[in-house]
């Protein structure tokens, strides 16, 4: 069982940088493909950045493209999602994700480990 736990959700204002990190135990993430989601209110949940195992190279929704970076550490077991020039149509519940069995993290995928959320409100 693998367990995910987020942290640096705050309050910011618009322009801001800010780092949310994902902390997993339970399972080594250096065999899994993770990535962060987004929820914002009234809103579908949505695939915000990934890290597919097997990938050179990231995935990241249009919406974020160029401002957002994840990253992740495998030798701490965790990821981070950096996010800068930060909007106020950013504001969401962040979610941590993982997937494991050399499945990948996409918009129609739900991967069975999530961290329970951590709160981003941008003001303008």
């Amino acid at each position: 069982q693998v367990t995910l736990v987020e942290s640096g959700g705050r309050l910011v204002q618009a322009g801001d940088s800010l780092t949310l990190s994902c902390a997993a135990s339970g399972e080594t993430i250096s065999t899994a493909s993770v990535g962060w989601f987004r929820q914002a209110p009234g809103k579908e949940r949505i695939l915000v950045a990934a890290l597919n195992w097997g990938d050179a190279t990231p995935q990241y929704n249009d919406v974020v493209m160029g401002r957002f970076t994840i990253s992740r550490d495998n030798a701490k077991n965790t990821f981070d999602l950096v996010m800068n020039s930060l909007k106020p149509v950013d504001t969401a519940v962040y979610y941590c994700a993982a997937t494991y069995g050399y499945t990948r993290l996409t918009q129609t995928t739900r991967p069975p480990f999530w961290g329970r959320g951590t709160q981003v409100t941008v003001s303008s």
